[in-house]
């Protein structure tokens, strides 16, 4: 997937990997598909846990945009999920064909993991997902310590037909992703 991503078509953009960098990360534009390369900081708001909670995250919040089927926030300790960047004139995601439940493929190196968008960041940022995106992927998901500042690929599915019915349904999102991923690689 890495390869058919190569090559950027910028559709939105450009973004920092955090409040102080440059901003220089587009959003590439794809059939059915928007992607980005960027860092990845952990997001561990939502349902408070015994890894994501004010001792452990000083900035954590108890809210996610999305919430689960029971109306309550994603549990980011038990939930992959990516942050997308808040609306703005850089990139507008529901313009873009995208929503919380829309899945996600993550890379690194050379590992894929799906999930889903489940939270939204600031407007000039990008590069976020969940302690259990982070610890799939194998990068420490410690939210006051772990991340990477570099190498993290982003494929969001775009359209009705790339969101999950159930946000927490992993293996959904799984099976879904797959699919979308074949239709991205299998598209002229």
């Amino acid at each position: 997937m890495l390869a058919r991503i190569a090559t950027c078509d910028p559709v939105g953009g450009d973004y920092a990997s955090d409040g102080s960098g440059a901003a220089n990360i587009p959003i590439c534009g794809f059939p059915d598909a928007v992607a980005w390369t960027a860092d990845m900081d952990i997001d561990c708001d939502g349902k408070m846990s015994v890894q994501c909670n004010l001792s452990t995250d000083a900035s954590y919040m108890d809210q996610t945009a999305a919430t689960d089927s029971n109306g309550d926030p994603l549990d980011a300790a038990t939930l992959p999920f990516v942050v997308i960047p808040g609306r703005s004139a850089r990139f507008d995601y529901i313009d873009a064909g995208l929503g919380m439940r829309s899945v996600v493929a993550v890379i690194y190196d050379g590992k894929v993991e799906y999930g889903v968008l489940g939270d939204v960041g600031p407007q000039a940022i990008i590069g976020e997902a969940s302690y259990r995106m982070a610890e799939l992927l194998g990068i420490d998901p410690d939210p006051s310590t772990g991340g990477v500042e570099s190498g993290v690929a982003y494929i969001a599915f775009t359209g009705i037909d790339a969101k999950v019915e159930v946000i927490e349904d992993h293996d959904a999102a799984v099976a879904l992703g797959a699919v979308r991923a074949k239709l991205l690689l299998d598209a002229p």
